[in-house]
């Protein structure tokens, strides 16, 4: 997995490209606890270069969304493929991350 993050004024964009598993996701983790400590608790995950993500990586996603709300931000993802969509739906994990079109409508409107 290769993994790029882009900080701009409002929020910051992680975007995973590949595979997201139990390999991958300390790269994952180190970059949403890097942001939240850096002081950008709000952060888009752009999922459109995922291919697959396995239940550690919705666990990094979900651990990421408790820090960054915890630091008065939020996490949101962006441009999901309809494969990560499924996981997501099968798992109920759609109603707590929602998907937004792209990174740029993440926070519309906040």
């Amino acid at each position: 997995m290769n993994l790029t993050v882009t900080t701009g004024a409002d929020y910051a964009v992680i975007r995973p490209e590949g595979r997201v598993t139990a390999t991958t996701v300390p790269q994952l983790r180190k970059a949403v606890d890097e942001l939240v400590g850096g002081g950008s608790p709000r952060i888009v995950v752009d999922l459109g270069g995922t291919e697959f993500i396995d239940s550690s990586g919705l666990g990094a996603l979900i651990g990421g969304l408790k820090a960054a709300r915890l630091a008065g931000g939020d996490l949101r993802i962006a441009a999901t493929p309809e494969s990560v969509r499924k996981v997501l739906r099968l798992t109920n994990l759609d109603r707590v991350l929602r998907d937004h079109p792209t990174p740029e409508t993440a926070f519309d409107g906040d």
